[in-house]
């Protein structure tokens, strides 16, 4: 080889070398997905769906060696999902807890109030349900913090 040759060469590999360590460091992260599903209707389909689909994300990406972050927010008449006193997903949603850690339920605390004065009584929330101000309010949150949106 001469002078030309083994300059370019080593030109060359000292210009790939960052790029090397920078896609090495890259397949040892973790990626972290995040998602955030929609129910504003009171349809034990649209909530088992809604369920499924964050236990399949679960499930798909954990197979892959990745994390998700789900959180499932309720508000008009999906409420119905998370009140402990109406909710004909109860038992589901402790299952799916159960098999995937990090899924979260929003329940909104506008929807909760108005239910309660119609009512006229307490609207009661299951344990596994955090009250949010306004369901519409936390959604926007959620994809500003970088969630994906899902309506089931």
């Amino acid at each position: 080889m001469n002078r030309r040759s083994i300059f370019t060469a080593t030109v060359a590999a000292l210009a790939v070398t960052p790029l090397l360590h920078r896609t090495a460091a890259a397949a040892n992260e973790k990626k972290q997905h995040k998602l955030a599903i929609h129910v504003d209707q009171n349809d034990p389909a649209v909530m088992r769906l809604a369920l499924n689909n964050a236990r399949n994300a679960f499930e798909l990406y954990a197979s892959m060696g990745e994390e998700v972050a789900i959180e499932i927010v309720a508000y008009s008449q999906g409420l119905h999902m998370l009140r402990d006193d109406t909710s004909p997903v109860k038992e589901e949603i402790k299952a799916t807890r159960a098999k995937v850690p990090n899924l979260a339920f929003g329940a909104c605390n506008n929807t909760k109030r108005a239910m309660e004065r119609t009512e006229g009584k307490p609207v009661p929330i299951i344990p596994e349900a955090t009250i949010v101000p306004a369901g519409v309010v936390r959604l926007v949150e959620l994809q500003e913090q970088g969630y994906s949106y899902l309506k089931p």
